[in-house]
């Protein structure tokens, strides 16, 4: 019987963190264009730390200083319910789990989604790399015979190496991985996301697929799923879409999401426009052929993105940003239309104070330990009377997770030619497709408005032990 007490488990979050590492370098490496816009981003963030010490202070006090440099979110596509599983097995031992269900079947992109990410507050502060994962929905694909295509193309690959595998394993059976198998890990998990330069499937096939849908055809076309994009968090989105232009980086044409405002809620994105790359594609595919010639083509899939995250809304929040988000689709206004957009949003009120007392976003609590034992008398445990005496602070708990409509707009607009006057308005889901998905992933998803929640609720219980434990019990 083997040992567990002998092995010395590596921290998920520091797996996590080399992981990080790994990708946003192989990716740098795999598409240059992404290593400028990091270089972009870094010295944005510099300059808007530099010209703002108030948002300094507030970073470094909740402990969202030194997590902005690192943070980053990936994206990858797989074709096969089974492939959902291996990938969710992977992310879990980085402590990255499902959260939150994003149908983008609505936008006409035939995928349904989940992020991947840690679930504690502590965790997302050592490190925050998220993965978008989406799983092919072939149901939706209009031709039978494209349909019964994709199936046996995707039945005959596997998208993890058996030292994958058997890492796994390890990993499953032990509840850890020690420092070599970690390093390794690692090593495996980086290079299953890699781009490959030839496809899988022929050119008429490729072309087949490519002319139902072009996320179809990134799906399928390969042998193991690529990081489609690669986004770095800005804390001025607008300064960086203006600086992308001056780089000549292809910029998309406007940033997804809310429109710009004093207090940030959700989540902003915005891309350079996906790269077209050359890719050779074999002459057979048949399963015994072992033939090496090719025929040259080009796929257009990978982009760079950034994003700007704001606060986290309450479900009263998101009913209100969401009822404004169905004005401005019913009267045809869209992000791009900056003056209007804002317009339409200017109902939803723009300031914490009022946010947090309507109940519309997600608080973190914590004391101010000055005030808090300057008090000449102590008082019982009332939360607006103690943020009224300075002695309780508060801030916005960051929006971790991802918008489906900006998800679906940020896809489109860097891939798909088809669908495009598709009203992209996700603002309910199929239960039913919710339910294959968490079958595909062996697990529920969790629901993102418990995390906020809990993670307010505890910041408030741990307000008033400070604050019982200074003042002798009250």
């Amino acid at each position: 019987m083997q040992n567990h007490t002998l092995r010395q488990h590596v921290p998920s979050a520091n797996i996590r963190q080399a992981f990080a590492v790994a990708m946003s370098a192989m990716y740098a490496k795999e598409v240059p264009l992404y290593g400028d816009l990091l270089s972009l981003v870094q010295q944005s963030n510099q300059r808007v730390l530099e010209s703002d010490p108030n948002l300094r202070q507030k970073l470094s006090t909740t402990d969202n200083l030194d997590r902005i440099h690192w943070e980053r979110h990936g994206a990858i596509r797989v074709g096969r319910p089974d492939e959902l599983n291996q990938v969710r097995r992977v992310l879990q031992v980085m402590n990255m789990l499902p959260t939150g269900y994003y149908d983008l079947a609505p936008a006409n992109v035939p995928v349904h989604s989940t992020c991947f990410r840690a679930p504690e507050l502590s965790e997302l502060s050592k490190n925050a790399f998220r993965m978008f994962v989406s799983l092919l929905r072939p149901e939706l694909i209009k031709s039978d015979e494209v349909r019964q295509r994709v199936t046996s193309i995707l039945s005959r690959r596997s998208i993890f190496s058996e030292r994958m595998l058997a890492l796994l394993a390890i990993y499953e059976s032990n509840g850890g991985l020690v420092e070599a198998e970690a390093e390794e890990f690692v090593h495996e998990a980086t290079s299953s996301f890699q781009w490959h330069n030839s496809a899988a499937v022929s050119y008429v096939e490729y072309q087949e697929m490519l002319s139902e849908s072009a996320i179809l055809a990134d799906i399928v076309a390969f042998k193991s799923p690529h990081i489609n994009h690669l986004t770095p968090r800005v804390l001025d989105i607008d300064a960086v879409q203006s600086s992308m232009r001056d780089w000549n980086i292809p910029v998309k044409d406007y940033i997804e999401g809310p429109p710009k405002r004093k207090c940030p809620i959700l989540l902003r994105q915005t891309s350079f426009k996906a790269i077209e790359e050359p890719i050779s594609f074999p002459v057979e595919t048949t399963e015994s052929a072992n033939t090496k010639q090719f025929v040259p083509g080009r796929h257009k899939a990978r982009f760079g993105e950034i994003e700007q995250r704001g606060a986290a809304l309450t479900v009263k929040g998101r009913q209100l940003y969401d009822s404004l988000l169905a004005i401005a689709t019913r009267d045809s206004i869209t992000a791009g239309d900056t003056t209007a957009f804002s317009r339409v949003f200017a109902s939803f009120p723009d300031s914490w104070m009022e946010m947090r007392e309507l109940g519309l976003a997600w608080f973190r609590y914590y004391i101010n330990p000055n005030k808090l034992h300057a008090q000449p008398e102590p008082k019982p445990f009332k939360l607006s009377q103690l943020i009224e005496d300075d002695i309780v602070r508060y801030e916005p708990i960051v929006y971790e997770d991802f918008l489906p409509i900006s998800a679906a707009g940020i896809f489109r607009s860097n891939l798909d030619k088809n669908g495009d006057s598709a009203t992209i308005y996700l603002n309910s889901c199929d239960l039913c497709s919710k339910c294959d998905f968490e079958k595909a992933l062996g697990v529920e998803v969790a629901d993102e408005m418990l995390l906020y929640q809990r993670i307010q609720a505890e910041s408030i219980d741990q307000c008033k032990a400070w604050v019982e434990n200074a003042w002798g019990g009250l």
